[in-house]
């Protein structure tokens, strides 16, 4: 199989809130900033580069945070992408940041007001497509942090909201209070603690949004039903394991992340993998094993 010019718009579509229409591979704009998340990108201008690439292989919807950098990323996709055209741009907050790979939950309904406006001016754009809380903080009362995200909505400073890293009782809470169209968890083959999150997005039309969603763990070793898979499609053990999220459900929004134009142009290819579904169960079953050894050890 051949994945060359591969563009995302292979990966379907799904419609974020029901009205948003957006190719379903994404891309994360976490990792162009610097190291640890912090700071400057170590080549700007392969960071540029790299942004200035994605529309071009058909990625319209790209994940970013306030807290990336922090406002390196936002700061990066406004040089490189403004005015944006069709590309949806999602940003998050709820994170205080004080040093490189700290990440300090801040869920006060004034601060998250205020970081969606900043997020707002520094990507230039009167409203916010999809914006995210990045975390539920624990000594907020979760309510106060769902009422600033309504705040938000009936201002129009942000058009769909979502939530990150959360239960689905969790999500049931807030959609007492706004609407929550997307959710954004950790969820890859061989991490599977968010499986009945995924079931239930599916069941009630949210986007789910899996963040690391190339992890392929000890499956990506030689030998391995996902080598083996990989080895038959002419493909790479993680494009195998990005097409199988992708297959996973309708509603996934996988946005691998990079800093690099090749390590996009490879992730991208994924979208062109038809996975059998034979392979797809045998990639699921090796994946649940994977995860339960995981926790059996712990």
């Amino acid at each position: 199989m051949t994945l060359t010019g591969v563009t995302a718009a292979q990966s379907g579509t799904f419609r974020i809130g029901g009205d948003l229409e957006v190719n379903r591979l994404g891309f994360g704009a976490m990792r162009v900033t610097g190291e640890g998340v912090w700071g400057d990108p170590a080549d700007r201008g392969t960071a540029l580069a790299t942004l200035r690439r994605v529309p071009e292989l058909g990625v319209n919807f790209i994940d970013t945070a306030d807290s990336y950098g922090p406002a390196v990323s936002e700061e990066l996709l406004r040089e490189a992408l403004h005015p944006y055209d069709a590309v949806v741009i999602a940003t998050k907050a709820g994170f205080l940041r004080t040093g490189p790979n700290v990440w300090v939950p801040m869920g006060r309904p004034e601060y998250l007001k205020q970081q969606a406006e900043l997020s707002r001016r520094r990507l230039g754009v009167e409203r916010i497509d999809l914006w995210q809380l990045h975390r539920i903080d624990p000594k907020v009362p979760r309510d106060e942090q769902f009422g600033a995200i309504k705040e938000l909505m009936d201002a129009g400073i942000v058009r769909h909201a979502g939530l990150s890293e959360v239960s689905v009782e969790e999500i049931e809470a807030a959609r007492a209070v706004f609407p929550v169209a997307t959710v954004q968890n950790l969820y890859n083959l061989v991490n599977r603690k968010s499986e009945d999150v995924v079931d239930y997005c599916d069941r009630e039309g949210i986007g789910f949004i899996p963040w690391y969603p190339l992890a392929a763990g000890s499956l990506a070793r030689d030998g391995s039903v996902l080598a083996d898979v990989a080895a038959r499609l002419g493909a790479s053990p993680s494009q195998v394991a990005l097409a199988w999220v992708l297959r996973r459900s309708p509603v996934m929004l996988p946005i691998p992340g990079t800093g690099k134009v090749k390590h996009l142009e490879e992730n991208v290819a994924a979208a062109g993998l038809q996975l059998s579904d034979e392979d797809f169960r045998a990639l699921d079953e090796v994946g649940r094993q994977e995860w339960a050894a995981q926790n059996a050890e712990r």
